[in-house]
């Protein structure tokens, strides 16, 4: 599935780190940086939530919610959150289900190996549940303050 500005965004409903849930029709209104990263506690994937985690107030000010996505189990989530002080929450997707939805569970390549797996995308939704912009392929630096200049420009 390919993604495009201007869509509805497929709807989601899944559960969150602290015991949560967060789902799109919940979130209407806001602005909503749905960001998808391959797995907790790895290095590109810590760094890309601590610099979310760091821009939160500017977020905030923007009326911008932001929701990590990963298929890794609340639990691990839980722990990732504690171990980083992370106060955003991060969404289980398990079955996979919104993964394909959003078109970011993709296979992969490495050293010659394929497998199946999260591309790391980014997803800016408008405040009506419409994809604002979509950033695939992220590169981790400078990421999040290009996410929130963005969010910035959309009313």
């Amino acid at each position: 599935m390919t993604l495009r500005e201007g869509e509805p965004a497929p709807d989601f409903d899944l559960p969150t780190s602290a015991e949560g849930r967060v789902s799109l029709a919940a979130l209407k209104g806001f602005k909503v940086v749905l960001y998808f990263y391959p797995k907790d506690d790895t290095s590109g994937c810590t760094l890309e939530a601590q610099n979310f985690n760091t821009l939160l107030a500017e977020f905030a000010e923007t009326e911008a919610k932001i929701v990590g996505v990963s298929p890794d189990p609340v639990k691990s989530h839980d722990k990732f959150c504690g171990k980083y002080g992370l106060s955003f929450p991060l969404a289980s997707d398990e079955g996979k289900t919104v993964l394909g939805r959003y078109g970011v569970w993709v296979e992969k390549s490495m050293y010659g190996r394929k497998y199946m797996g999260v591309e790391r995308t980014t997803v800016l939704i408008d405040r009506e549940g419409r994809i604002a912009r979509v950033w695939p392929k992220v590169k981790v630096p400078g990421h999040a303050e290009e996410v929130l200049d963005a969010a910035r420009a959309l009313p």
